[in-house]
């Protein structure tokens, strides 16, 4: 099994999941390294954070290793990534970090599970939305992005889905959510989706935040309130 280092997080991936791709960004240090800077400048000591789409653990590590693993819920879809994402949290101390198995949708979705494609590599997993794409289709538990915000009233959202993040914006965000960072992948929806998300962030009184923005991770700050 090979094992890294990242920025003190520990990480350990089976071999069976260890493709040369993700090999070469885990050795060179630029595995999520652009999520892992935007939590490093936005997470803060007691703030609670959501991260949708856990991949090995590495992010949810560096904002536990920040506000501490009882204040860290990971949502992750990939059935195959639930055992890596904890023992990971596991070998950094965060036995408190919650995981929750399930994908992350709107509000509107119907039913308690949806169907989701597991890839080649599991960072290219993704909701089953169409015919195309290749790997296994798997049920999991449908969670709305509403009843994870409402159950769990986190500051920090940190998302990485996958092209799941389009249905997610159908609905200004609550107060207590202060940034939001997220991976955007522009080619798996069209341009009008972006327009989008920023909208609703700015009718939730959030505005774009360029320094802790990089490379295709987007992020949001709240504004000051002024009524």
């Amino acid at each position: 099994m090979p094992d890294f280092e990242l920025n003190g997080v520990k990480l350990s991936l089976p071999e069976a999941l260890a493709a040369p791709k993700i090999l070469r960004k885990l050795k060179s240090g630029q595995y999520e390294g652009f999520e892992a800077r935007a939590a490093g400048l936005r997470v803060r000591k007691g703030f609670r954070v959501l991260e949708l789409g856990g991949g090995m653990g590495y992010v949810g590590s560096i904002c536990a290793n920040i506000t501490g693993g009882e204040n860290l819920v990971t949502v992750e879809a990939n059935p195959d990534m639930i055992p890596v994402i904890r023992a990971n949290f596991d070998q950094n101390g965060h036995q408190a970090a919650t995981l929750l198995h399930g994908a992350v949708t709107g509000n509107a979705a119907e039913g308690e599970t949806l169907e989701f494609r597991r890839g080649p590599a599991f960072w290219g997993a993704s909701i089953a939305e169409d015919g195309t794409g290749k790997g296994d289709i798997v049920e999991v538990p449908l969670l709305r992005i509403g009843e994870l915000l409402k159950a769990h009233r986190p500051n920090v959202v940190i998302m990485d889905i996958e092209g799941a993040e389009q249905h997610l914006f159908d609905a200004p965000w609550p107060r207590h959510v202060r940034f939001v960072m997220m991976e955007i992948h522009p080619a798996r929806y069209p341009a009008s989706v972006i327009r989008d998300i920023f909208d609703c962030m700015s009718a939730s009184n959030m505005a774009y935040d360029p320094r802790a923005s990089s490379g295709g991770v987007v992020s949001f700050r709240r504004l000051r309130d002024t009524g």
